[in-house]
């Protein structure tokens, strides 16, 4: 589990940085203190679950859920919350959210819930569709449907990963090159890159953007 992200949004100046803390033991944790934050958070990084707020101070932490449900960014939730009426739970899960839980909480229930929404059985990690292939991020393969598991290098996993978390978004070569890439690569490297993954795969597994850059394609 360690070194998978986590998004902890909580604008509590106490609760806050002690969540992180005790998460980070077995996360890389990401604090936003508000919905502004997390949003951008959210859209620039690729995160395995999120902890999230009800009153922030910009907003309802359910209503970033259903931001998210809409941008098609499919993370599991976990909503955090002094509400504890019933109506207010339902409203939380309704608005997308996978998971609820009541302050004050137990650290040790919250890392068990965090353990659940994440967990995998098939020994391949979560699948992400892709037009008929699919996509496993967390092994770094992908399958086609005509010739079965191809294997991808860690940079490329990484990059179809953030093509795949937000796959109606055309990204620049520069965000692109910030995100997956080390410091002092020039944006060439990110073409070279998409050039390996559509000789591996499909050409159109990545659409090419004209203007833009690059995103998620729809092969065949």
């Amino acid at each position: 589990m360690s070194g998978e992200r986590l998004l902890l949004v909580e604008d509590d100046p106490r609760l806050g940085p002690l969540t992180r803390d005790m998460l980070a033991m077995d996360w890389d944790v990401t604090l936003a203190p508000d919905l502004t934050a997390a949003r951008a958070a959210a859209e620039s990084d690729l995160f395995a679950v999120m902890v999230v707020d009800r009153r922030l101070p910009d907003g309802d932490g359910a209503s970033f859920v259903t931001w998210l449900r809409e941008h098609h960014i499919a993370t599991p939730v976990l909503l955090l919350t002094a509400l504890g009426q019933v109506e207010d739970r339902v409203e939380g899960l309704d608005a997308g959210a996978n998971d609820y839980l009541v302050k004050p909480f137990d650290f040790a229930e919250l890392g068990a819930r965090l353990r659940a929404l994440t967990r995998d059985y098939s020994g391949r990690g979560r699948g992400l569709p892709i037009g008929s292939w699919m996509f496993y991020p967390e092994n770094g393969t992908i399958e086609s449907p005509y010739t079965g598991r191809i294997t991808l290098t860690d940079k490329e996993t990484a990059l179809m990963a953030v093509l795949a978390a937000h796959p109606d978004t055309a990204f620049s070569r520069r965000h692109l090159l910030s995100a997956v890439f080390d410091r002092g690569e020039q944006e060439g490297t990110v073409d070279t890159y998409v050039h390996y993954l559509r000789r591996k795969t499909d050409r159109d597994l990545i659409e090419t953007v004209r203007g833009v850059g690059y995103r998620l394609g729809t092969p065949a």
